[in-house]
């Protein structure tokens, strides 16, 4: 198709100076020939100069023919380079190689530019989603494997009679069906959200209000792990689903416990221009900026090495944001004034369900 562009451009280019050749060669002919004899009849005139005045015209569009070829053809190529490298470049990335880019040469118009830029941006989403396929795959196989070897391992012994019945080993049997079953939902909630079909059941609710329940809820783990918590709750009322917000909330404040220990934890919410938000900022030891902008990977964690129990399932800050954008609004992470972190979720004061 490219080439069959290529050549439609330059034979256009082509038919047009040869019909323009045409028109004024056999135009001025009949002129010189005909019509000026009938419009100056008494004129004695020098063929040999009509005739030399003719050739000259004659190589005069002659040039311009070739001009207007060469002008065509690299008009030709200009276009369909471009066109032939993001081509190629898309039967790469429909092969499986999504690392395939489409390259733009100088002197290339802003269409032509824009239509690479746009193509690159594209494959670099996609394979960045195949990576992060490749690894969710591979992490949720781990996070799944550990409880599971842990609950056959525990039956196996019972059944052997390793193991003596207790209410206490059932108790940590039921726990671990429970870290079984919160991974399996938040799984859930993230393929809800990424398929756009994370149910919302909307209410006028107050932030403040659900970030003190939440904070509640919570008050044995603060204690536990050290926490001293400030609060700034400032009212701020918007039409949401409680439970996701709350759910949301405590996720947040459970990455306080788990990464933030004998720190001091600031829990603000409020009302900033079109945006309510809730912004938790602890006095941890913070994060790096190139692990800041991966919190939000589902299964990343600060410590590769961290298992389950030290490093959480590494879900809970992905769905923190999935439920923020389902809400139309969104979830970040940035450095606070003195060393730790700060989580903020914003959402619009207008909040509507979706359609």
């Amino acid at each position: 198709m490219a080439r069959n562009l290529n050549s439609r451009i330059v034979r256009a280019m082509i038919s047009l100076t040869l019909l323009a050749f045409t028109v004024v060669y056999f135009g001025l002919t009949a002129y010189f020939f005909f019509i000026y004899e009938w419009l100056y009849p008494d004129f004695t005139d020098d063929d040999i100069l009509r005739t030399g005045d003719i050739v000259t015209l004659g190589l005069l569009l002659g040039i311009g023919i070739l001009t207007a070829s060469l002008l065509g053809w690299v008009l030709a190529r200009r276009i369909v380079d471009p066109l032939k490298s993001v081509a190629a470049a898309a039967r790469k990335v429909a092969n499986g190689d999504f690392s395939a880019r489409a390259s733009l040469s100088r002197g290339n118009f802003g269409e032509a530019s824009d239509l690479v830029d746009d193509f690159n941006q594209m494959a670099g989403r996609l394979q960045r989603a195949e990576a992060e396929l490749k690894y969710s795959n591979s992490a949720i196989a781990h996070e799944l494997r550990t409880p599971l070897t842990i609950l056959r391992g525990r039956l196996q012994g019972l059944l052997d009679g390793a193991f003596a019945p207790s209410p206490e080993l059932y108790g940590r049997l039921i726990n671990h069906v429970d870290d079984l079953s919160a991974i399996v939902e938040e799984l859930r909630t993230l393929a809800l959200s990424n398929a756009g079909q994370l149910d919302l059941q909307y209410s006028r609710l107050d932030l403040a209000v659900e970030a003190e329940a939440a904070l509640l809820s919570l008050e044995d783990h603060f204690s536990k792990a050290g926490i001293t918590v400030m609060r700034q709750l400032s009212s701020a009322v918007v039409s949401a689903d409680r439970a996701r917000l709350r759910q949301a909330f405590v996720a947040v404040l459970e990455n306080c416990c788990r990464y933030a220990p004998q720190s001091t934890v600031h829990v603000e919410t409020g009302v900033a221009g079109q945006y309510v938000f809730f912004r938790c900022t602890d006095t941890g030891p913070g994060l790096p900026e190139e692990s800041r902008t991966r919190a939000f990977e589902r299964f990343w964690r600060a410590d590769d090495s961290r298992g389950r129990s030290g490093g959480g399932s590494g879900l809970g800050l992905p769905i923190v944001r999935a439920i923020a954008r389902a809400h139309g609004g969104d979830a970040s992470i940035f450095p606070s004034d003195h060393p730790g972190l700060a989580v903020e979720i914003r959402l619009p004061c207008q909040v509507l369900p979706f359609v």
